[in-house]
């Protein structure tokens, strides 16, 4: 039995389809269990249920670790909205799970952070992610720690939102001159890789950094999703200060479009170190945006999108 705390997310949902296929019993631990469903794709032998658990509330996350033999914590927050803070989140309830997991003696937990967590950063989100990898460490020195770059996949944050904009919009703004470096990884290869972790023994205490096997910039996987769908817009530099200015307009908002911390991240870089362990060192090949582009965006008929962006060795 694996706990799934995050489960009905982005991420979690195909982590858990993952483990099912794999044979692996699957609880999923998240506020809103109602909103779970059993994967329809794979096997239906292994047992399946959704527990209703607050990673803040450290009896609701025993209760779901008991008889657990491992977990994955793919909690996560990306706007901070009344109590819920980037603190609490990645910091505090990480180490909520991370504690009880301990105490139960549960073999394995994954944990999910995120290329370029720095726990000394002045961004509020990056700090709290780097400092949630620090407390994980300190309760469970066996963890694993992984920090995908940005994933893509259906329903996606990245190449959903990419078509929409340049849907909506004549003229496409982009972060700086948009030479920000990304090397998105496929949602399926990091779920796929968090089921390898929990039967590997020698994942145990190790961090990986998750990133597809292609380095872009912003401005080439714009281009490359104006491509697919056969769009022709003018592509506008836009200076971070201005991109900060506006995300502090509009963090009056109920749900601004867009945040401090979101400009803060994409300043940086969001490649994989090569120093550090990625996909293949757990058995997986990367997938390249190209070949999961069409199932994201509907495209121009008889438009193949160019391998554009330099593959990493």
């Amino acid at each position: 039995m694996i706990v799934v705390f995050g489960g009905s997310g982005f991420l979690g949902a195909h982590i858990i389809g993952h483990l099912l296929r794999a044979g692996r019993g699957v609880r999923v631990a998240t506020r809103h269990p109602e909103r779970v469903r059993r994967p329809p794709e794979g096997p239906a032998d292994p047992p399946f249920e959704a527990v209703k658990a607050d990673v803040h509330r450290a009896e609701q996350v025993a209760a779901t670790l008991d008889g657990a033999e491992g977990a994955v914590n793919a909690v996560s927050l990306y706007v901070e909205h009344g109590g819920a803070t980037f603190r609490s989140v990645h910091v505090e309830g990480a180490r909520t799970v991370a504690r009880q997991a301990a105490k139960a003696g549960v073999g394995r937990l994954v944990h999910l952070s995120g290329i370029g967590s720095d726990p000394r950063s002045e961004a509020r989100y990056i700090r709290a992610r780097g400092r949630g990898e620090e407390a994980v460490r300190e309760a469970l020195p066996e963890a694993t720690l992984f920090r995908p770059s940005v994933m893509f996949g259906p329903d996606d944050g990245l190449l959903t939102t990419l078509d929409g904009i340049t849907r909506s919009m004549p003229v496409i703004p982009l972060f700086g001159s948009g030479s920000t470096r990304l090397q998105p990884v496929y949602v399926g290869d990091v779920a796929a890789a968090a089921e390898r972790a929990l039967a590997l023994p020698e994942a145990s205490g190790r961090t990986y950094e998750l990133g597809g096997p292609e380095v872009m910039t912003y401005r080439v996987l714009v281009r490359r999703v104006l491509t697919h769908t056969g769009r022709r817009r003018l592509l506008v530099p836009v200076p971070f200060s201005v991109w900060t200015a506006m995300a502090r307009a509009a963090a009056a908002m109920p749900s601004p479009p867009i945040t401090v911390d979101q400009v803060e991240l994409m300043r940086r870089d969001n490649v994989a170190a090569p120093d550090i362990r990625g996909l293949p060192d757990l058995g997986l090949g990367p997938t390249p945006v190209g070949d999961i582009l069409p199932g994201v965006v509907p495209g121009r008929p008889g438009v193949t999108p160019p391998a554009t962006g330099r593959r990493r060795r």
